[in-house]
């Protein structure tokens, strides 16, 4: 019955796409911790600045923005990002768009988790003589990571699930594979059900793993 699953590369799609998701969940942690910086931050043009990059992105289509990296940053502008291969190009294209998308989920994830800080903490902090800066870092956003894993492993699967977008631009993982396969063989129930299988492995432990490290560091008021 599986027969057929010889002639693909099943893993080394799926292998593209955990690394879509790594890159770009290590990425948008990056940012999407600036932007929640920004947002609880004391300067004006920086909160106005994170306010509308989340509300703006977080409201545009995932598809959209992963085509404008490759038809608007690439075609357009030559962005290559230090590749010299359309595969390597595309890849990282795929990435940076994930990036700039999930970013804006985990930067209000963060913010949720800034707002469960008592106020008097960073008071106290700054009575102490603790600059911004300081403060975030040192009282504010430990706490708050503390507080965000639950909500940021609920953003994670939904960037696993979201890099079959990356199919769109030609990169090579398991949405594209699908599609190629269902256009070959006249399996689609078969091939629909191995590769949501291999999506379920990827993020029912993830989901599991991280619930249970929420819960182990969640903070205790």
């Amino acid at each position: 019955m599986f027969d057929f699953l010889e002639d693909y590369d099943l893993l080394g799609a799926f292998w593209t796409t955990v690394q879509l998701a790594v890159l770009s969940a290590v990425g948008s942690l990056i940012w999407g911790t600036l932007l929640a910086a920004m947002r609880v931050g004391p300067v004006p043009l920086m909160r106005g600045f994170g306010t509308a990059y989340v509300n703006i992105v977080r409201n545009i289509p995932l598809t959209v923005i992963i085509l404008f990296t490759s038809l608007g940053l690439n075609q357009t502008l030559g962005v290559s990002l230090g590749a010299d291969d359309f595969e390597t190009i595309n890849f990282r294209l795929a990435v940076l768009g994930l990036i700039l998308y999930t970013s804006a989920f985990v930067c209000e994830a963060l913010r949720s988790g800034i707002n469960t800080v008592p106020v008097g903490q960073a008071e106290a902090a700054r009575a102490l003589g603790l600059n911004f800066n300081q403060v975030l870092g040192l009282v504010v956003l430990p706490q708050a990571f503390r507080s965000s894993v639950g909500p940021l492993a609920n953003v994670l699967i939904a960037l696993i699930k979201n890099t079959t977008v990356a199919a769109a631009i030609g990169v090579a993982e398991t949405a594209l594979l699908m599609k190629e396969m269902i256009e070959n063989e006249a399996q689609l129930l078969l091939i629909s059900a191995v590769i949501a299988f291999g999506f379920v492995v990827l993020t029912l432990p993830t989901g599991l793993i991280l619930g249970w490290v929420g819960k182990k560091v969640a903070v205790k008021r």
